[in-house]
């Protein structure tokens, strides 16, 4: 199976879903690079490595915190097209101090076609999906050439 680079993000009310989900998956994703923002990195990395012999610890590379400029990050490494996926565990009931991030970052994830779970179903289904695991899948990209070239008046 082809190495994916894995995107986890949660609000502060989702993050012990984030970490259940984790290391219900935990097989999986040790087989995979995985970038989190601030806290949930280090909660994630910690799952990840509970009880796991020392020379297989997974190391997990953690933004800065999402208010901080980790959605940003995460936004720009999309952007570059080094996301291959990203589970975003956010809560809909809380409005966020760094709102108008969580909003580019849900875009941004569209703009680029990366799949993006934002509850713990949708990442299930991804997670296990054919698909995720052949390493023939090409994601589709859509050309933005028409825009990027218009002339303005």
């Amino acid at each position: 199976m082809m190495k994916k680079r894995i995107a986890l993000v949660a609000h502060d009310s989702c993050k012990h879903e984030m970490v259940d989900w984790v290391e219900a998956n935990k097989t999986i994703l040790a087989e995979h690079e995985i970038v989190a923002t601030g806290t949930t990195g280090r909660l994630v990395e910690d799952a990840l490595n509970n009880s796991v012999e020392e020379h297989k610890k997974v190391f997990v590379q953690k933004l800065k915190s999402g208010p901080l400029g980790g959605d940003q990050q995460l936004g720009a490494f999309i952007a570059d097209g080094s996301i291959d996926m990203v589970v975003f565990f956010w809560d809909p009931m809380t409005q966020q101090p760094h709102d108008v991030d969580v909003k580019a970052l849900l875009r941004i994830t569209v703009l680029y076609n990366v799949p993006m779970a934002c509850n713990r179903t949708t990442a299930d289904y991804l997670i296990s999906s054919p698909l995720f695991s052949d390493e023939n899948y090409q994601r589709k990209e859509k050309s933005y050439d028409k825009y990027i070239n218009r002339t303005i008046e």
